[in-house]
C-alpha cells in the first residue's frame, strides 16, 4: 500500500448563508470543509471520524462530485475529477462508488432488488449486455451474501442489514476501484454492523478496494481501517495508523474523544482518566481564529488564537497532528468492535 490512488489537496466546501426571500442577500457562509488534505493509498482503508456536524458527509459528497468544491482538488489516480465532464466524468463514475448511511431511504420503493443494483447496468452498458445482466445481478447478489432467488423482491420485504447489503452490491455493479462508505453501520443493530463490517472487509480482500470510511463509532472505525482521520469543525486535527490514533494520540481532541470510549474491562475503567470538555461546538458559520479546537481546549495558549496549527509531524510523536502543543498521551481503549 504505497500507491495513491486518491489525493485531496485543500478542499474547501462553503454554503452560503442568505437573508431575505425575494431579495436574498448572502450574510454568511457555512464552512462545511474548510481545508481538508488528505491520501488514500491502493488497498487500503482510511478512517474519517469526529462529532456530527463536523464536515464527514459533507466530505463524502464532495469527493463523489455530488457537490461542486469552493476550492482544493481531488485527483484520482493523478487526474483532477472536478476537471472532467460528459463521458469522462462518467467514465471516473465508475471507479468511485457511494454507500449510504440510511439503508431504508437509500433504495427506491418501488424499484425490485433486481432492478435496483441492475440500474448502473443501464448507465454503462459497456459493463453488462442486456442478456446478461440478470446473470450478473444475481451474483452480486450472492457475493454480499443475500439468495440470488430474491431478486424479484422490494426493499420493504428485506431486514436493514439486508438492505444494506443490498446497497453494497449495487455499489460493486460496476466493479469500482474506491468506495466510500458514509457511515454504513450507524443506522443498524450492533450486531448487524458486525457482519457488515466483516463483509466489507472480505469484499476489500477479494477486489482489491480502497475504502474512505466514515463513521463517528470509533470501536467501528477501528476494526475496518488502516489509517485514521480525525475532523474537527471542517479540519483534520490529527491523522495516522490506527495504532498511532487509539493508542498514541496527540491532539487534545483527539484524547479527549477516546476518553469517552467506554471500556469493557473494570480493571482498566479504574486507571483510565476522562477528559471532560468544556462549552459547545463553536458555529461553522464563525469559527473561532487560528485553532478552531482552542475555545474548548486545555491546553490553549496565545497562540493558538493567532495562527492556525499545521497538520505536520511534531516533536515526539510518530504522526502528523494540527496541534501547537501536541503530546503522546497513552490511552486504555478497547481493542473489539
Amino acid at each position: 500500500m504505497t500507491e495513491n490512488i486518491l489525493e485531496v489537496r485543500d478542499l474547501v466546501k462553503h454554503y452560503p448563508v442568505t437573508r431575505g426571500i425575494v431579495f436574498k442577500k448572502t450574510i454568511g457562509h457555512v464552512k462545511a470543509v474548510d481545508g481538508v488534505s488528505l491520501d488514500l493509498k491502493q488497498g487500503e482503508t482510511l478512517g474519517v471520524v469526529g462529532e456530527s456536524g463536523c464536515g464527514k458527509s459533507t466530505l463524502a459528497r464532495v469527493l463523489m462530485n455530488l457537490e461542486r468544491p469552493t476550492a482544493g482538488s481531488v485527483r484520482y489516480k493523478g487526474q483532477d475529477i472536478f476537471g472532467l465532464k460528459g463521458s469522462e466524468m462518467r467514465r471516473m463514475r465508475r471507479q468511485i462508488q457511494l454507500v449510504m448511511q440510511d439503508p431504508y431511504t437509500s433504495l427506491n420503493p418501488r424499484m425490485t432488488v433486481g432492478n435496483l443494483i441492475g440500474e448502473p447496468f443501464e448507465i454503462h452498458p459497456e459493463v453488462a449486455p442486456k442478456g446478461s445482466r440478470r446473470s450478473k445481478v444475481m451474483d452480486l447478489l450472492d457475493v454480499v451474501g443475500l439468495n440470488p432467488e430474491h431478486i424479484n423482491r422490494y426493499p420493504h420485504q428485506f431486514s436493514g442489514g439486508q438492505r444494506q447489503r443490498i446497497g453494497i452490491a449495487r455499489a460493486l455493479a460496476l466493479r469500482p476501484e474506491v468506495i466510500v462508505c458514509d457511515e454504513p453501520v450507524s443506522a443498524l443493530d450492533v450486531s448487524i454492523q458486525a457482519q457488515v463490517m466483516n463483509l466489507l472487509g472480505k469484499l476489500q480482500a477479494e477486489f482489491g478496494l480502497s475504502y474512505i470510511f466514515i463513521a463517528h463509532d470509533l470501536s467501528v472505525v477501528r476494526h475496518l481501517s488502516d489509517r485514521v482521520a480525525v475532523m474537527y469543525l471542517g479540519r483534520v486535527a490529527e491523522v495516522g495508523t490506527d495504532e498511532e490514533i487509539y493508542e498514541r494520540p496527540t491532539h487534545p481532541y483527539t484524547q479527549a474523544l477516546l476518553s469517552a470510549v467506554p471500556v469493557p474491562d473494570p480493571t482498566s475503567r479504574e486507571n483510565k482518566a476522562i477528559i471532560r470538555l468544556t462549552g459547545d461546538v463553536p458555529s461553522p458559520v464563525d469559527p473561532p481564529s487560528g485553532c478552531r479546537f482552542r475555545t474548548r481546549c486545555w491546553k490553549a495558549q496565545d497562540i493558538c488564537a493567532k495562527e492556525v496549527p499545521m497538520l505536520i509531524q511534531r516533536p515526539g510523536s510518530d504522526h502528523d497532528s494540527a496541534c501547537h502543543f501536541a503530546e503522546k498521551r497513552e490511552i486504555v481503549v478497547t481493542h473489539e468492535a
